[in-house]
């Protein structure tokens, strides 16, 4: 199913802003895009009028034959009560072991996607945050994480400068 025209104009403008890092913060390095591929839950998030009202948030990544990624991010919105999807691509903005890319979903305009922190051993948690620290989430292999594994994400998040009293914990059933 198709995602409303809303909700890829809300995406635009996201990610049309800036394809930057938040002042202060730096991406991982040593990262291997491989073991990031496949699906990821979204635990917890800041809040954006694109992601208003979903819940099961899931992004799925896949490589595509360009060098790039495809991204799918999936959604459910419980006020229609169907899916809501969104396929878009990234590319690396700078080196490939860098989990630094600029993602797309809807035409040329470039949005951050800055992996700021990572399970380097699993590759079973992400911290992820756009241009600014408006934007930020909280990312999982699984539906949800062990307390302890996300109460020091949230904590990392607030002293690295987020709204973590303003984080949207999502429902992953």
């Amino acid at each position: 199913m198709k995602i409303s025209a809303i909700f890829i104009c809300l995406m635009t403008c996201v990610f049309s802003a800036c394809t930057g890092i938040p002042n202060g913060l730096t991406a991982v390095n040593d990262f291997e895009v491989d073991k990031y591929l496949g699906t990821w839950y979204e635990i917890a998030r800041l809040d954006h009028h694109f992601e208003r009202g979903l819940n099961n948030i899931t992004a799925t990544y896949s490589l595509r034959d360009d060098g790039g990624v495809t991204v799918i991010n999936k959604g459910w919105n419980q006020e229609s009560g169907k899916w809501e999807q969104a396929e878009g691509k990234a590319y690396f903005a700078g080196q490939p072991n860098e989990g630094k890319l600029n993602v797309t979903f809807f035409g040329p305009f470039y949005g951050a996607y800055n992996i700021i922190d990572l399970d380097k051993k699993d590759y079973s948690y992400s911290l992820v945050t756009g241009p600014d620290r408006s934007y930020f989430w909280i990312l999982s292999r699984t539906k949800q994480l062990p307390n302890n594994i996300q109460n020091s994400l949230i904590a990392k998040a607030k002293d690295l400068g987020f709204a973590t009293d303003k984080l949207i914990f999502v429902t992953q059933d």
